[in-house]
């Protein structure tokens, strides 16, 4: 059976799950019965065999015994695509695994979907190495390593440290006081340096210290025990910071750091477009949401935009979570590409007959074993919580938690560890904004949840108790457009299918949706707010002086607010789902002044008024009424009519005519023939 262009094996793993081939045949979308091997990894391997002989890509459902499978591809030398999807402990080894086929049919889909790979980045380190830190620890550390690496030590504030017998490694003393860098392109600043005495006796001496020496390096080792020297430490490629008094931790640091030699292929986290940035205009700020989240200072302001590092980018994904607009798109994958995965997985198991989906989304790696862990010694997932893997769980922001209902989840779940509790504010305010729309919307409450959870048992109880939730009907749209397109497909067929419709629900302030309020008294019209806004909410009419509004794209950055010079713009967060938010609306209209030479419409009869009100017969240029009336001229007639005047403004003295050859030899001529004015 093939699904999605994929040859589907599937194993009950010698009958520890229980899988109807025919049923799951159906529930995949085929016409006949799905064969089910016992043990495909061992007595059934030639069915692997005899698959990828006959060509084409496959979906293995197997993820233990992917080693085994790529193995048996490379013995065979056959060049095809094999795909892996885990349908055992995410789904048959379970207490509810007898009714988890419309989930095990749902992961299926999935993982059967084509997901292009992100770009990436380069990093290299030739494996110089500087190992800080303070005493003992760190100089057998040093020693460890300097058999792989090009090894300095560099102690701060030293006590009493034995000197070694052999100097196996450069020992300095120092204290770091900056740092910058990545894998590969360290640099650091360091006071109180000085080399050790090669003459140290009892204990390390060194010479007479200075402030301000530059080092560089590829990678480091810190076992000082204080603060770390990056912000955010855990994401930083190349540097290692174990507890030195956790020899375990510190042996692990130097087996990882031993392999940090050589190229390196780093995704590029996230895709920038400077165009679609809401960070700042005409040296006024607006959005600063990605640089008030990004945990590893590697998004700086740039002009009008901002700039992130690839290199120090952690890949944490809450610039693209909080982006009001998309120009940070998390690429590991797509936003479209997680549009499609949640539109097949949850798709497929409504189909299947999956009743009331509550969507467990995790990470890669600490999620993964969390739900591996409650599979193997607990009662394994619910029937109905079907799990999505992600890169980072802060990546998430609020379109892919608006589509997550709009294809039909009932509930989700996000699985944390508890390490990023410190990164989760970003996805915190995200949850925030999609509770009071579902609320606001009739929804309820309970369709939201956030575990931040190491113990298995613990997460295995909350999803258990879950409340009982009324399903959400689905919606079918097919994920296209930007992230800003994203969320509209979604709020449209969630605001659709809502239990209790509503126009206008009020959101928090910061929402990236929302209207202007200007008040219109004190609007004169200079449409700065138009040439500030980022986005095109805010546009003017070439026809007549009219500021116009259209709230499905604006993003509350909130730079019209800091530009208008009336100070008249009010930012009223809210999500506007009346099918006037798509269309251009008049906030202030006003009638064009005439031209009182030629007719021409020019500015605003008010702000004409206001000027000849401020100027006429009171500025030094406007004392007489042939100056005032140049202000209400167009600027055309003002120019014309100022050089018609007896008194013209740009007038200078006539120009001296050229002279030539022919004008010189005329005067001689004339000069000689003159009468000599001499008497006799």
């Amino acid at each position: 059976m093939e699904l999605g262009g994929r040859k589907l094996l599937v194993c009950n793993c010698e009958g520890t799950m229980s899988l109807d081939g025919k049923a799951l045949g159906r529930a995949c979308g085929g016409d006949g019965a799905l064969f089910v091997n016992t043990q495909l990894c061992r007595a059934q391997i030639e069915n692997f065999r005899a698959a990828t002989a006959e060509g084409g890509p496959l979906l293995v459902a197997c993820t233990q015994e992917q080693p085994l499978f790529d193995e048996a591809l490379r013995d065979a030398r056959i060049d095809i695509s094999a795909a892996y999807v885990n349908i055992r402990e995410r789904a048959g080894w379970s207490e509810a695994g007898a009714d988890a086929l419309p989930k095990m049919a749902a992961l299926l889909a999935e993982a059967a979907l084509d997901i292009p790979p992100a770009p990436s980045v380069t990093l290299k380190s030739e494996g110089v190495c500087l190992v800080y830190g303070k005493d003992e620890t760190a100089l057998a550390a040093a020693q460890q390593l300097a058999g792989r690496l090009d090894v300095t030590l560099l102690l701060t504030r030293p006590r009493d440290v034995v000197p070694p017998r052999r100097m196996d490694v450069p020992v300095f003393r120092g204290t770091i006081t900056a740092a910058r860098g990545h894998l590969g392109a360290f640099e650091l600043t360091v006071d109180d340096y000085a080399p050790a005495v090669p003459s140290s006796r009892g204990a390390l001496a060194f010479e007479t210290p200075r402030n301000g020496a530059a080092s560089r390096c590829d990678l480091i080792l810190d076992l000082s025990g204080g603060a770390p020297l990056f912000p955010s430490p855990a994401r930083r490629d190349g540097y290692m910071r174990p507890d030195p008094n956790n020899p375990a931790a510190v042996q692990r640091a130097l087996f990882d750091l031993v392999e940090l030699v050589g190229e390196f292929e780093k995704p590029r986290y996230v895709d920038f477009t400077a165009a679609l940035c809401a960070h700042s205009r005409a040296h006024k700020t607006g959005c600063t949401r990605c640089l008030d989240v990004c945990p590893a200072s590697a998004i700086r302001p740039d002009g009008d935009t901002v700039a992130i590092d690839p290199y120090l980018c952690g890949g944490c994904g809450a610039c693209h979570s909080v982006c009001p607009t998309g120009a940070a798109s998390y690429a590991l994958p797509a936003p479209r590409a997680l549009g499609e995965r949640l539109r097949t997985l949850l798709g497929t198991y409504g189909k299947a007959g999956g009743k009331r989906p509550a969507l467990l989304v995790h990470d890669l790696r600490r999620g993964a074993d969390m739900i591996d862990a409650i599979a193997r010694h607990g009662r394994g997932l619910p029937a109905h919580v079907l799990p999505f893997a992600v890169n980072e769980v802060t990546q998430l922001g609020f379109d892919l938690l608006a589509m997550a209902f709009a294809y039909g989840a009932a509930q989700l779940v996000v699985l944390a560890p508890p390490e990023k509790r410190d990164e989760l504010g970003a996805l915190a305010g995200q949850i925030g904004l999609a509770e009071a729309m579902l609320t606001g919307l009739g929804y309820g409450e309970g369709r939201l949840l956030v575990l931040v959870e190491a113990d298995p048992e613990t997460a295995e109880r909350a999803l258990y108790a879950l409340p009982e939730v009324a399903p959400i009907r689905p919606g079918d749209f097919l994920p296209m457009g930007d992230k800003r397109a994203l969320m509209r497909l979604a709020l449209g067929h969630i605001a659709k299918a809502a239990p209790a419709p509503q126009q206008i629900v009020p959101l928090a302030a910061g929402a990236p949706f929302g209207a202007v309020a200007v008040d219109v008294a004190g609007c004169t019209l200079c449409l700065a707010c138009v040439g500030a806004c980022p986005t095109g909410a805010l546009q003017d009419n070439p026809e007549m002086p009219q500021l116009r509004f259209q709230e499905d794209a604006c993003v509350q950055c909130g730079l019209c607010k800091a530009t208008c010079p009336e100070k008249v713009i009010t930012l009223v967060p809210r999500l506007n789902f009346t099918p006037i938010a798509a269309s251009a609306v008049v906030l202030k209209e006003e009638p064009p002044f005439a031209c009182i030479n030629c007719g021409k419409p020019f500015g605003t009869k008010s702000t004409v008024e206001r000027v000849l009100e401020r100027l006429a017969m009171k500025h030094s240029m406007f004392q007489n009424e042939r100056a005032v009336r140049l202000i209400q001229m167009c600027e055309d007639c003002r120019i014309i009519v100022q050089f018609e005047g007896e008194k013209q403004p740009f007038a200078a003295a006539p120009r001296p005519l050229p002279r030539t050859t022919d004008d010189y030899l005329r005067e001689r001529e004339e000069q000689r023939r003159r009468p000599s004015d001499k008497s006799d």
